[in-house]
């Protein structure tokens, strides 16, 4: 069998829904479900987004349903996950990675900005795993996935709104898995927290900064986060962290919050902007989508990177272990058999 054969006849595995499907981190997930065997429901408002990554499901051989929706509308949430369910079967991974944000300083802020906010990048993740929930727990098997940020544990300068949202799926994260251990429920759930990424949020979002945004510190393509999640679905843990700044900035605040003050506050502003002067009037996505088909990556290829050791190792946790065992098994049983010789020629 050919390998573009092979392709196309894989062993389905199942529905997986992505919200926030039509670009950026989606987009990727998209892609890496429906490599891994999954049928792919997409859920985003761009239509144009939605077409585009249905084409690249199906291109991977696997079955795509695109459904406009606003995730920040309960009911049309709903709606998309009755329709998925009818068209391409029973839901068994939902991944709530639908965003927004705005880029201003506080003192700047208008209320109607986080409250979008808030309605977007946290209740659409409360309003999916509800809509999951319904269809999952009477099955008692499936899993969700909720896709967090470093910024869940650590807020920034410049981006208030979307660092609550984030710090709020956390706690909700934490109500939802106790009571469903409380339950004895097969509902498989966990969190994903990321990195800095090369999405295009950066060129979507509404902003007031002078410069144009940027992602701080180290970049991530957005395809290492989607690894992470497609294999959260299948293996449960509390938490994955995708990428050593990640897990820095997690412990470092759990260490040291004062000296992360002190290095946001000096770092921050500037670090989150690049050198070139933004457009006052630049279209955003903040109530509206965006015209057009933006794919998965925003403009920073350059600086970014495929590559971290810290996800291979922890996608590789039980090998490394068992091979740290083996080595040191091995290396003890030489040690006591030179010893053992050594016992024996003085004998």
């Amino acid at each position: 069998m050919s390998k573009d054969e092979n392709k196309h006849n894989g062993t389905r595995k199942g529905v997986a829904v992505i919200t926030g499907a039509s670009a950026g981190l989606g987009r990727a997930c998209a892609r890496e479900f429906a490599k891994q065997g999954y049928d792919v429901g997409l859920l985003a408002r761009g239509v144009e987004g939605l077409q585009g990554a249905k084409h690249e499901v199906e291109e991977l051989g696997r079955k795509a349903v695109y459904v406009p929706v606003d995730v920040a509308d309960a009911q049309a949430v709903e709606n998309a996950a009755a329709r998925i369910e009818q068209e391409l079967g029973e839901i068994d991974v939902w991944v709530n990675n639908a965003m927004n944000s705005v880029f201003s300083p506080i003192k700047e802020m208008e209320p109607d900005d986080y409250k979008r906010v808030t309605e977007v990048t946290y209740l659409g993740q409360v309003y999916g795993t509800l809509s999951a929930l319904k269809r999952m727990l009477p099955r008692d098997r499936g899993s969700i996935v909720l896709v967090g940020s470093a910024l869940a544990y650590r807020g920034i300068p410049l981006q208030s709104a979307y660092c609550g949202a984030k710090h709020a799926i956390q706690g909700f994260y934490d109500s939802l898995r106790t009571e469903l251990m409380a339950d004895k429920s097969n509902v498989k759930v966990t969190m994903v927290q990321l990195p800095a990424m090369n999405t295009t949020q950066f060129g979507f979002v509404k902003s007031r900064l002078p410069n144009k945004p940027r992602p701080m510190g180290k970049i991530y393509q957005p395809e290492v986060a989607a690894e992470v999640i497609a294999y959260a679905a299948e293996h449960e843990r509390r938490e994955y962290r995708v990428g050593y700044p990640t897990l820095q900035a997690i412990i470092g605040n759990k260490i040291a919050p004062w000296f992360a003050d002190y290095v946001l506050a000096k770092n921050g502003i500037e670090g989150q902007q690049t050198n070139e002067p933004e457009d006052p009037n630049r279209k955003h996505n903040l109530y509206e989508p965006l015209p057009g088909d933006h794919g998965a990556h925003g403009r920073f290829d350059e600086q970014s990177t495929y590559n971290s050791p810290q996800v291979w190792l922890s996608l590789h946790r039980n090998e490394v272990l068992a091979g740290a065992l083996a080595i040191g098994a091995l290396v003890l049983g030489s040690m006591f058999s030179q010893k053992w010789m050594h016992n024996g020629v003085e004998d």
